[in-house]
């Protein structure tokens, strides 16, 4: 994920690494690229992929799974997991990975907070890590966007479309980063909501209808609003 460390099943072997690493890089771009691409370096001179990167994959999408659905108490832990299988490695590089997908499942669900468990990492993190921090916050630098995933780059540069970007979480964060420069349209909105239900997320599924509720109220339409309305009652945990 730059955005979601979203994984396929647990990796066996360095063939299906190397081929997990190739379709991500070309479906999602994201956080996890660059998770994954390490983790082909570190195993590059023999075919035993080391057992903290599967099992950081596999923390890694449980907590962004969990966070997006509504369970903090699973996703507290996993994300616990996944720091620690990524720290054994002593790299900050790859613990910030971790810290910045945590804080873009933030971003996706229009929580804004400082990305606190990055901000100790940034000055030994890459320069790629510290351009997707300055995307998440809404400040990417000109000269960063050539660093950030390819998807994410019309964003950076001050667009309002998240119509091509076909991976759903990627999808939510882009959205997340233009609500949070003030430049979310109508439009937008809108795809958020249909994205996060299609997907049964449910954080980001209400955080964006209680923006589309109160759109249609801004322009007087009280019926649709009171719609938007039941349906995040329904949304609700226990409804």
């Amino acid at each position: 994920m730059m955005d979601a460390l979203h994984s396929q099943r647990p990796l066996q072997d360095w063939v299906a690494l190397k081929r997990f690493a190739t379709s991500v890089s070309s479906k999602r771009l994201t956080i996890l690229t660059l998770l994954a691409s390490a983790m082909l370096s570190a195993c590059s001179s023999g075919p035993k992929v080391p057992d903290w990167s599967i099992n950081a994959i596999g923390h890694v999408e449980r907590f962004t799974e969990a966070y997006l659905k509504g369970d903090s108490r699973v996703e507290a832990r996993e994300f616990s997991l996944a720091r620690a299988e990524t720290s054994r490695t002593g790299r900050p590089d790859l613990v910030a990975r971790i810290e910045l997908n945590r804080c873009a499942t933030r971003v996706a669900s229009l929580v804004f907070e400082p990305c606190t468990g990055f901000e100790p990492l940034r000055a030994d993190a890459s320069d790629a890590e510290r351009a997707y921090a300055g995307y998440l916050y809404g400040q990417a630098a000109a000269e960063e966007v050539s660093l950030l995933p390819a998807h994410h780059r019309a964003v950076a540069t001050g667009g309002t479309s998240v119509a091509g970007i076909d991976d759903p979480f990627a999808q939510l964060v882009a959205a997340g980063v233009i609500f949070r420069r003030g430049a979310a349209t109508p439009e937008t909105v809108a795809m958020a909501v249909e994205t996060a239900s299609r997907q049964g997320w449910r954080r980001p599924l209400l955080a964006w209808l209680g923006v589309q509720a109160r759109l249609v109220e801004e322009r007087g339409d009280s019926t649709d609003a009171e719609r938007i309305r039941r349906r995040m009652d329904l949304v609700q945990p226990g409804s």
